[in-house]
């Protein structure tokens, strides 16, 4: 976990540098709405997304550990796995449209 999280901040100190080399929304310098929308919008999309990775992940690798110990159950967990699955990326869909919806209005 340790990993992930160093892994975390370095892309994100990567992925932030290109946007303090953009010039300034407003003319007095701030950032102004446009640029809370965007920032919405990021922080949106980025949490969804790392939390669908997360569930997802957690369920699936659930699903085989009880596959492991039991092979004769995986005809009775495929169908809710997949079913948990789609749930999880429909809300990460849902994230990215309200995402979308913030920039436009």
């Amino acid at each position: 976990m340790k990993t992930f999280a160093k892994f975390a901040v370095l892309a994100m100190a990567l992925a932030s540098s290109p946007a303090f080399a953009q010039e300034a929304l407003t003319s007095s310098g701030g950032i102004g709405d446009a640029g809370l929308k965007f920032l919405a919008a990021g922080l949106a999309i980025g949490l969804a997304v790392l939390g669908g990775t997360a569930g997802q992940g957690k369920a699936a690798a659930t699903a085989y550990e009880s596959i492991g110990r039991n092979p004769q159950s995986a005809d009775k967990l495929f169908t809710p796995l997949l079913l948990g699955l789609a749930l999880i990326e429909f809300q990460t869909i849902m994230a990215f449209i309200i995402a979308i919806l913030l920039v436009l209005n």
